[in-house]
């Protein structure tokens, strides 16, 4: 049986409603009160408004977690104060000009580098209050709302992207992160500006091989800050290369494509990243099983867990915690941004399904295979259900949502009903596994 301490902390139960109802709220009243902007005038809107929300949810969220925690970091903090006191530790051997001990400490963990390294930079110019590396965090997110924005207009119309854009502005989870000292924030960033430049560079009439090398660089960037990203961008590459029609990809293009993709695989043979990858995919099934009998302490039902439970909800994962479990505080104060989350998943079907209805899939192959190759990635791993690694997906997501919106007609309202009822049962089902793996209820 239930009991009343079984149910959501109020603290939460406010927090989660107020995030429902501003994102829905503030994404129809800015949708109308934005719909007559200019392009230019529209993109300036979104942008100072974007960062002015995230702005203030990084002096919130720091007094919150300052109040509630004792530190400016969140419950149960473990990455975020690793990277904060590794960054700490590296600006004071540079200070000591012991450079071998960076580059040394630096090589052994190539692939989980990069947010280390950008906050030793950060900390070195502006010292080590968590708050500076916070408030670029939300300029950096500020600019992502944009490159969605302009990503999906390119692909979808000016439509679709303004209704992106509010999308991405209001999206509780790239909100969030803004007040997180993880990496989160920085490498959607990177990704959504990958994103938009290479779909640029192939829509363009114009091959231009500055560009190109600028795509390639932010691509091969992402393999510091969480390898398997690299291998998504490589992946979708070939998958553009191959599906694309000829008039987003021209053949001489590709050719170029091609070629400098095969010098990129002859440099990597042998290399530590080619074998880290046939390392990831070889243990994959290994790491999941493990993944979910640790779990096991906590939740027995865990040992139910596989990739064949995870696919069919991974587009609409995580599910929110709308009941107290004791350590989970985190995923109690996002479950808002959870429950939204699940319920735009919906329209991402809607797109998907007006795509294929209408043989649109070809024209967008950049956008579908970042999306499904990541996630299909993810359903294979050991954080098919964790929130954080989720996030990368979050532009793709959007994009599609904003599309599938358009799509809507008459007909389609009564799925949408049939959907959320289905929802229900889902997030009910999945907090009852929570509480009864525990054996509470």
């Amino acid at each position: 049986m239930v009991r009343f301490n079984n149910l959501l902390p109020f603290v939460w139960m406010l927090t989660a409603t107020f995030t429902v109802l501003f994102f829905f709220i503030n994404g129809n009243s800015y949708t109308l009160r934005w719909a007559k902007l200019s392009r230019i005038s529209f993109r300036q809107k979104l942008f100072i408004t974007a960062f002015l929300i995230r702005i203030t949810w990084v002096f919130i969220s720091y007094f919150l977690y300052l109040n509630m925690t004792g530190q400016p970091f969140e419950f149960e903090a473990a990455d975020s104060m690793g990277y904060h006191n590794e960054a700490i530790w590296m600006v004071e051997v540079l200070k000591q000009g012991q450079y071998d001990v960076f580059w040394s400490y630096y090589a052994t963990r190539l692939s989980d580098m990069g947010y280390p390294a950008y906050l030793t930079l950060v900390y070195s110019v502006f010292g080590d209050s968590v708050i500076w590396a916070r408030i670029i965090k939300a300029l950096l997110s500020a600019i992502t709302v944009v490159l969605i924005y302009k990503l999906a207009s390119r692909n979808f119309g000016e439509k679709t992207g303004r209704i992106a854009g509010i999308l991405a502005l209001l999206y509780p989870n790239l909100i969030y992160y803004t007040g997180l000292h993880v990496k989160e924030t920085e490498m959607v960033f990177i990704l959504s500006l990958f994103a938009e430049r290479a779909d640029l560079l192939l829509r363009n009439k114009r091959f231009s091989y500055p560009q190109f090398f600028l795509v390639l660089l932010l691509g091969a960037s992402l393999y510091f800050f969480r390898a398997v990203l690299a291998y998504t961008l490589f992946i979708s590459f070939f998958a553009v290369l191959m599906f694309s029609k000829k008039g987003i990809l021209r053949f001489r293009r590709k050719i170029s494509s091609i070629l400098v993709a095969i010098v990129l695989i002859i440099l990597f043979s042998g290399s530590v990243i080619i074998t880290e990858a046939v390392e990831y995919w070889d243990s994959r099934t290994s790491n999941q099983t493990l993944s979910l009998e640790h779990r096991q302490e906590t939740n027995k039902f865990s040992k139910y867990g596989s990739a064949l439970v995870f696919a069919p909800v991974i587009i609409i994962a995580p599910l929110p915690t709308f009941v107290n479990i004791e350590g989970q505080q985190n995923h109690m104060l996002l479950s808002g941004g959870y429950f939204v989350k699940n319920i735009m998943a919906f329209f991402v079907i809607i797109a998907l399904l007006a795509m294929l209805k209408k043989k649109l899939w070809q024209k967008h192959v950049l956008i579908l295979s970042i999306l499904f190759t990541y996630l299909a990635i993810l359903a294979l791993s050991k954080f098919a259900i964790v929130e954080r690694f989720h996030m990368p997906a979050l532009p793709f997501h959007i994009i599609l949502t904003a599309f599938g919106i358009t799509q809507i007609i008459k007909k389609n309202i009564k799925y949408f009903k049939v959907y959320l009822l289905l929802i229900a049962i889902l997030i009910f089902g999945w907090n009852w596994f929570k509480l009864a793996g525990r054996g509470i209820v």
